[in-house]
């Protein structure tokens, strides 16, 4: 049975930065799609980044292009979420979200809660202006 546990949230500054890590476990990491998620006080869990199994392709929401980035390394079973500018507006729970094995969506369908099947306790980060 997968499972994911989700550490490295906390409260910054304005402009400052984060690294999420994403430990894996319960299966072959390198074979899993993986996302980043988030939950905003009062508003529905959003899609911010994932990475295919294959690492063929990352995607991200348009709100954190440029200023964050997922990786993944297939070695420590873990998948990252480095967190740079941060902003207010990215306070939030942060979720760790896998999809597997070998499972392929499309851009559109990986930005989607429903595309993945486990799921992380989350993470807070708190971003003060």
């Amino acid at each position: 049975q997968v499972q994911l546990v989700e550490s490295g949230g906390g409260l910054v500054q304005a402009g400052g930065s984060l690294r999420l890590s994403c430990a894996f476990s319960g299966s072959t990491f390198s074979g899993y799609t993986m996302a980043w998620f988030r939950q905003a006080p009062g508003k529905e869990r959003a899609f911010v980044a994932h990475t295919l199994w294959n690492s063929a392709r990352t995607d991200y929401a348009d709100s954190v292009k440029g200023r964050f980035t997922i990786s993944r390394d297939n070695d420590k079973n873990t998948v990252y979420l480095q967190m740079n500018n941060l902003k207010p507006e990215d306070t939030a729970v942060y979720y760790c979200a896998a999809v597997g094995p070998h499972y392929y969506c499309s851009v559109y369908a990986c930005r989607r809660e429903d595309a993945y099947d486990t799921w992380g306790q989350g993470t807070q980060v708190t971003v003060s202006s």
